[in-house]
């Protein structure tokens, strides 16, 4: 059964695989401006090294301590990857804190799922198993959003409880409850 799990280099050789279907759909292009889309750019073929490959599950760990600096543009978060046994299936982060930027555009939780793994129900299990850990980082509710013309996202974000605020630019907005009162 599919978890949410710290990154790990456990998952190497899917995640390698998981990231040429990224690229094949036009992930890591320098319109990308997701944290995935900075991440293919920057570490590109690299990841093939085991030693880089750790350093970059090492740096993802280390992306939700007060210690460590966000990219420029970018804040601290909670990197969570979604595996099943050795296979990489996605990622979500959790973001501390929301920027006006994320507030318009981005939210609080931001997931990608392979396109290998899609229309499984993995994007539901993990956002829906996501929810709880942004409890514990003090949100409550959460802030989602996915492009206007993305159906299964917005299904998705419906189907954990979604309720749509509004459309601004692009990006649909919705809050989901945490499990407050």
């Amino acid at each position: 059964m599919p978890q949410l799990v710290q990154p790990t280099t456990a998952v190497h050789a899917s995640f390698l695989e998981a990231v040429e279907e990224f690229e094949a759909e036009g992930r890591g292009t320098l319109e990308d401006n997701s944290m995935l889309g900075r991440d293919i750019s920057v570490f590109g073929r690299r990841w093939q090294d085991p030693e880089t490959f750790a350093q970059y599950v090492a740096e993802n760990i280390a992306a939700a301590r007060d210690d460590t600096l966000p990219p420029p543009g970018f804040v601290r978060a909670t990197i969570l990857w979604w595996v099943e046994g050795d296979t990489f299936l996605g990622r979500l982060s959790i973001r501390h804190r929301l920027t006006r930027r994320l507030l318009d555009w981005g939210g609080l939780i931001g997931y990608d799922v392979r396109p290998s793994a899609r229309r499984r129900g993995h994007a539901t299990g993990m956002l829906r198993a996501s929810l709880p850990l942004a409890r514990r980082l003090g949100h409550d509710p959460v802030l989602v959003t996915c492009d206007h013309d993305n159906v299964a996202s917005r299904k998705v974000i419906e189907a954990c409880g979604g309720v749509f605020e509004d459309r601004r630019g692009e990006k649909l907005r919705y809050w989901i409850a945490t499990g407050g009162t």
